[in-house]
């Protein structure tokens, strides 16, 4: 029976509630921009509207069989519905089916066809002509005008459970499937375009297109999603791989750690139970949907709600709801069901998020795993950022030092050679004046060779222009003038101008502006280093030298320098301006590759990281150059300090501050590989 005393909270307030004769385990469900839809009993299909009365629940009958998928079209005049069980596929119009309703008749659908299958999912095509229908590992293009099979894809070797059109290519289909792989079709020609590898040892639930960032994202039943670029020079290429386990711990702890969560009073979160952290975090979130998001994010600094919109995505899992960023690949909020407890579904079992246009508010409708209840979530945006994300004020991360470098600290390297070079100048003048302590004589005027004589003519001379000089120094300097990105405009969006690094595709693996930021570094898969001028144009300057994929560069403090770590376990450290190498730290230097690395203390020292430790290294870079033993090295680097961490994990990345003398590591981001975690390292101040 449906009720409409809905429990509410500032977040999330329940709506709708009904149940069913049936069990609501792994029942459809589709939403639109205005309606939801979900069968009742079994096969009575019903429609809810947020902006009607909840008593004027649309019903629609036709089925005889359990119905097994539903979908709603993607034109809103007319809006139509399609449904499927093993007796019929079934199109309505929700409008007409409406109005029938009110005049006291029976609503009827057009029936395209009876497969005498089990329909595991259904998609309209964009403009609402054509509607894909799965059944066991098949997929059939349905003509809605004259319901008869356009054609029939064969392929998968498991079941299709998700199939997309693409919206800028109105031929192409894309679908998964539980032989874990996607493929992508031609279903004008019936032709099979590309077939990915397997994934993951999981089948693979959903799947979405992003029509702005020509991306594709499939999700697993181990909580696992795939982000694939659709772009055609990209050829499908993996763009990311996000684990939805690890990112709600990392989300969780950040906000729990920052003091940026505020849950619920009847949270489970509040019970200080350890035993209910651990089980939690060893829960897998099955990707149960996929739904496009607008989201408006405050400004971090401020906390107030800007006017532009980030593209996000939905995630519906069996316990949780995420909004992840399709730009960051972050999570920016996470929804879970039992931190409700008023709420009569704690566990779906299947999900749908209701694609509204840009709304502070969003509908989510779930079915109960392991009950029959079927609830209607309305969720506020603006209060669910602003409990878990948006603080107004905080504590700040401060990176300058409150007092001097001791004398223990390995920093202090560097200044007690500076301090030492002024008594060392102080005796060499008392020397010089002990020797110059005798009788002189002095002249008025010496008569020498030259002195008296006329001037000879000079018949060539050096050429020393002062403007010359100036012309040529000003070709060092940055002409560039700065300005100052306006407040009141919107992040930039469009994109500029796209280089091919190579001529064939290769993986960017690194990229840094310089200081000015008119040159940019890039480091490719391809053992190469690129440095380009920052607008794109040009010939880049090629640093080639490393047998592996360069993982890391960075730029030093005057630009002189460039440093880039590879795959094949070595540092080194280029001239900017010459492409040249000057100094080289070979494999067998330390104990295990270099994961990391950077200039520190302004261009003072090496900072790098290595396994488990990072290390802290002097060096010094010989500028005279000798034509005849060029191969000999004359720059040399020398270990001054090391850490190890306790914890025994690798360190993958860190960030320090070389713009000024800072002796405080913070903010250093050391991430290690057995956490998704990352972590302040203690200050060098008084090491």
């Amino acid at each position: 029976m449906p009720s409409t005393h809905g429990h509410t909270s500032d977040i999330v307030a329940e709506r709708y509630l009904v149940e069913s004769q049936k069990s609501a385990a792994h029942a459809p469900l589709a939403c639109s921009a205005q309606h939801c839809a979900f069968p009742l009993d079994g096969n009575r299909l019903c429609v809810w509207s947020p902006k009607g009365p909840s008593h004027q629940l649309l019903t629609l009958q036709g089925h005889h069989q359990l119905i097994t998928a539903v979908v709603f079209g993607n034109q809103a005049d007319p809006l139509q519905l399609c449904s499927a069980s093993q007796d019929y596929i079934i199109l309505w119009n929700v409008v007409e089916c409406r109005e029938k309703t009110l005049e006291g008749l029976t609503p009827r659908g057009t029936i395209l066809g009876s497969l005498l299958q089990k329909v595991l999912c259904l998609r309209f095509s964009l403009d609402d002509r054509a509607v894909a229908v799965c059944v066991g590992n098949k997929i059939s293009v349905l003509d809605v005008e004259k319901q008869s099979v356009l054609v029939e894809l064969q392929g998968h070797q498991g079941s299709v459970t998700a199939v997309e059109f693409c919206p800028w290519q109105a031929h192409t289909l894309i679908s998964v499937s539980e032989d874990r792989s996607f493929k992508v079709w031609d279903y004008c020609e019936g032709s099979l375009i590309y077939s990915s590898s397997i994934l993951t040892a999981y089948p693979l639930l959903n799947l979405l297109i992003s029509e702005e960032n020509r991306q594709l994202v499939t999700g697993s039943a181990d909580g696992q999603l795939w982000i694939f670029s659709l772009m055609e020079t990209h050829h499908y290429h993996c763009v990311a791989h996000v684990n939805l386990r690890k990112k709600n711990e990392t989300f969780f702890t950040r906000r729990m750690t920052t003091g940026q969560c505020s849950l619920p009073e009847d949270s489970q979160y509040h019970s200080g139970h350890e035993e209910d952290k651990s089980r939690e975090a060893e829960a897998t979130f099955p990707v149960l949907s996929l739904a496009h998001c607008d989201l408006c994010l405050p400004d971090s600094q401020c906390g107030v709600f800007s006017s532009d919109y980030t593209k996000c995505l939905w995630i519906g899992s069996s316990t949780a709801l995420f909004i992840l960023n399709l730009g960051s690949f972050e999570l920016e909020a996470a929804l879970h069901f039992k931190d409700f407890q008023s709420l009569s579904v704690h566990v779906a079992g299947s999900c749908a998020v209701m694609r509204e246009a840009i709304s502070p508010k969003a509908f989510c409708i779930l079915a109960s795993m392991f009950g029959n209840k079927i609830a209607v979530l309305e969720i506020s945006l603006v209060a669910l950022l602003s409990s878990q994300q948006y603080p107004g004020t905080g504590r700040t991360l401060q990176v300058l030092a409150s007092g001097h470098v001791l004398p223990t600290s390995p920093l202090y390297f560097g200044i007690v050679k500076k301090k030492n070079s002024k008594p060392a100048n102080t005796k060499r003048h008392a020397v010089k004046s002990v020797m110059e302590d005798r009788p002189l004589v002095f002249h008025t005027k010496i008569r020498s060779s030259g002195y008296t004589s006329a001037p000879h003519v000079t018949m060539f001379s050096p050429k020393t222009n002062i403007k010359h000089n100036s012309k040529r120094s000003s070709k060092c300097k940055n002409n560039y003038k700065c300005r100052e990105y306006p407040l009141e405009s919107f992040l930039p969006r469009n994109l500029i101008r796209q280089v091919a690094v190579a001529q064939e595709p290769v993986a960017v693996s690194c990229l840094q502006f310089s200081g000015d930021g008119q040159r940019l570094a890039c480091g490719l898969a391809n053992h190469l280093s690129l440095v380009f001028n920052a607008s794109l144009s040009g010939i880049p300057a090629a640093f080639s030298g490393h047998d592996g994929a360069v993982s890391t560069v960075c730029w030093s403090h005057d630009m002189r320098w460039l440093l880039s770590t590879g795959r094949d376990r070595t540092l080194r450290v280029w001239s900017a301006h010459r492409t040249e190498l000057m100094l080289l730290l070979a494999p067998e230097s330390l104990p295990k590759p270099v994961t990391a690395a950077q200039f520190y203390y302004l261009d003072s020292f090496i900072l790098l990281s290595s396994g488990p430790e990072f290390w802290l290294l002097k060096y010094h870079i010989d500028l005279c150059r000798d034509d005849i033993r060029r191969y000999k090295p004359k720059s040399r680097y020398k270990p001054i300090f090391r850490l190890p961490l306790t914890g025994g994990a690798d360190v993958t990345s860190l960030s320090a501050v070389n713009d000024f003398y800072s002796c405080i590591l913070p903010p250093s981001l050391l991430t290690c590989t057995d956490h998704d975690h990352c972590f302040l390292e203690e200050p060098l101040l008084g090491v």
